[in-house]
C-alpha cells in the first residue's frame, strides 16, 4: 500500500484474487473496499474478474478444441501481468 495507506489502481490489479478469494487481513479489505467506492475503472476491472472466474469455472480442459490449449500455454508462457505501453 502507499505510504497514505490508500492502495494504488495497480495495487487494486496485484492484489484483486486476494481480494476474490476473502484473503487479505480485514484492515487490507477495508481500505481496497473504499478504494472500489470511489475509482469506477477499479470497480469494473473487478467486476470483470468476477465473470471470468465465473465462466472459466465451467470451462473443462477436455472442452477445448484442438490446439486451444496450447495456444493459451503459448500466449501467457512469457506473460508478466504488466501492461504494454
Amino acid at each position: 500500500m502507499s505510504a497514505a495507506g490508500e492502495p494504488s489502481c495497480r495495487e487494486i490489479v496485484e492484489i484483486v484474487t486476494d481480494y476474490l478469494e476473502d484473503a487479505l487481513p480485514l484492515d487490507v479489505r477495508r481500505r481496497v473496499e473504499l478504494h472500489l467506492e470511489a475509482c469506477p475503472g477499479c470497480l469494473a476491472y473487478l467486476d470483470q474478474m468476477r465473470e471470468t472466474v465465473r465462466l472459466l469455472g465451467r470451462l473443462r480442459e477436455d472442452a477445448l478444441e484442438p490446439g486451444v490449449r496450447e495456444e493459451l500455454v503459448h500466449a501467457f508462457r512469457d506473460w508478466t501481468g504488466t501492461p504494454a505501453r
